[in-house]
């Protein structure tokens, strides 16, 4: 392994610490002989496993427990009667800020490495993390976890605009990085609702959830953009309930933009009766926006398609996806529709390569990344990737199983990947450097003053946004269809 510092811990990957091989034990060995195996292994810790797949996990806070509250049944008990059934994995080849994360969320100490197949490749503890670093910025997410108001929630994403600058110098692939702010925007809102239980009584009831929707539904914000977020509920909640309900979401919203998270512009926010619902409210007004796709309702599906459950009842997620991939599927004219809408946003690009640029106002002699590539590329993938019955996950999730489909070349494929690769990297750091120099972070950017490299990359990532257009165009067949 190459020398790590605090520059390169961010990125590195699970399977370069995790070496040691794990020690397993069947789910039918006694509890005798599996203590007498961890005594002579000096693991604090063992895998059940069944061939090659993890199926539990003992640890020895779990023998102390279970001495002390049952010691006249020991004798007689097997490893799969007492192991916990309910495992923290993660792959070999994430990095380390996940395992960092979902140790500190989880309140663990170990983690189940396993490769693609789910196979067991191996156990990572919090020591292999201290033995290589001790001191490390991913270490913000403890930070986060242990805040009590939301003044030190503030202070702690002020935070993290500087430890982003800090992993850009360190050129770790864009992916990663937006990953990592999924990870800590994700750690800041649930510990901010946490506060509001504990400080304030303001609580989301059993039988209710609060959902992020477009950039941060699909795990892929930039910064901490605009909010975009819903709350689904049961539709048999009390009066008392709802009254929760409503009083939660008007707080979230309003905590979530003093701790940095701006409004949306469109009001599309938990707080507004016209995104909290129950689930078969829900299911009633995204039939009616799928049914009858006006230009207002198409945005409105834009956005809800990417839907996730951050906090609350993670049954809706489901739910709500599989309403949404069957009701589209049932709905012959709303593909077209869709794809016909998203193509009016081409590429801010001529036939010869000259740039597009805006002509008033602030966006006189530049492109807005956003408009003119990213939302493209955002929405034309999640459409494909919604007929083929696939929701959530990111833009690059999608592409590679649109890859696998063969929706489209590989080619095609990579050329997309590193089109959008490339447009959130530049938008990521025309933010950062914005913020740094006590702007406000935007869209936009002025391709003249890009070195020629630069330059030369954006021309090819906005032809392949028309790339894009040009393959739901044939798709469904726009131009022969085309209103009259």
């Amino acid at each position: 392994m190459p020398a790590i510092n605090e520059d390169s811990f961010f990125f590195i990957s699970v399977d370069s610490v995790c070496r040691r091989p794990a020690i397993t034990c069947s789910p039918e060995l006694s509890l005798v002989e599996m203590a007498r195996l961890m005594k002579q292994q000096n693991i604090s810790g063992i895998v059940v496993a069944e061939g090659d797949k993890p199926v539990g996990v003992v640890s020895l806070r779990d023998l102390r427990n279970l001495i002390a509250d049952t010691p006249d049944i020991l004798a007689n008990l097997t490893v799969g009667e007492i192991m916990k059934t309910r495992l923290i994995t993660i792959r070999a080849h994430d990095y380390l800020f996940k395992a960092i994360f979902l140790m500190a969320k989880h309140n663990i100490h170990r983690l189940i490495v396993v490769d693609e197949l789910e196979r067991l490749v191996g156990v990572m503890t919090d020591t292999d993390l201290l033995r290589i670093q001790t001191r490390s910025p991913l270490y913000l997410i403890k930070e986060i976890e242990a805040a009590t108001s939301l003044e030190q929630l503030r202070s702690l994403g002020k935070k993290m605009i500087g430890m982003l600058h800090y992993a850009l110098s360190t050129n770790a692939d864009t992916q990663s990085l937006i990953q990592l702010i999924s990870h800590f925007n994700d750690a800041l809102t649930e510990r901010l609702i946490a506060i509001l239980a504990s400080e304030e009584g303001i609580y989301l009831p059993p039988g209710a959830a609060y959902l992020a929707l477009g950039s941060e539904g699909r795990g892929e914000q930039t910064l901490r953009t605009d909010q975009d977020s819903a709350i689904v509920y049961r539709d048999d909640l009390s009066t008392d309930q709802l009254a929760e309900v409503r009083r939660f979401a008007a707080r979230i919203v309003t905590a979530l933009e003093f701790v940095g998270a701006p409004l949306c512009p469109g009001q599309m926010m938990a707080n507004s009766p016209d995104w909290c619902h129950s689930l078969s409210e829900w299911k009633e007004l995204t039939a009616r926006w799928i049914s009858v796709p006006t230009p207002e309702q198409m945005v409105y599906f834009g956005v809800f398609q990417d839907l996730r459950v951050v906090h609350g009842d993670k049954e809706f997620e489901k739910e709500l996806r599989d309403h949404l991939c069957l009701y589209t599927k049932n709905n012959g004219i709303f593909f077209p529709n869709m794809a016909r809408n998203i193509a009016r946003f081409k590429a801010p690009i001529g036939i010869f390569g000259r740039f597009l640029l805006g002509k008033a106002g602030g966006e006189r002699g530049k492109i807005d990344l956003k408009k003119g590539g990213i939302f493209t590329l955002t929405r034309g993938v999640g459409l494909l990737a919604l007929e083929t019955g696939i929701l959530g996950g990111t833009t690059w999730d999608k592409l590679e199983r649109l890859r696998l489909l063969q929706i489209f070349s590989d080619e095609e494929g990579e050329t997309l990947k590193e089109a959008f690769t490339f447009l959130v990297k530049l938008r990521l750091e025309k933010q950062l450097s914005a913020l740094s120099s006590g702007q406000e972070a935007s869209n936009l950017v002025d391709p003249s003053l890009l070195p020629e490299r630069s330059r030369d990359q954006l021309r090819s990532a906005l032809r392949s946004v028309n790339t894009l257009i040009s393959i739901m165009r044939n798709r469904w067949q726009l131009d022969m269809n085309a209103p009259r």
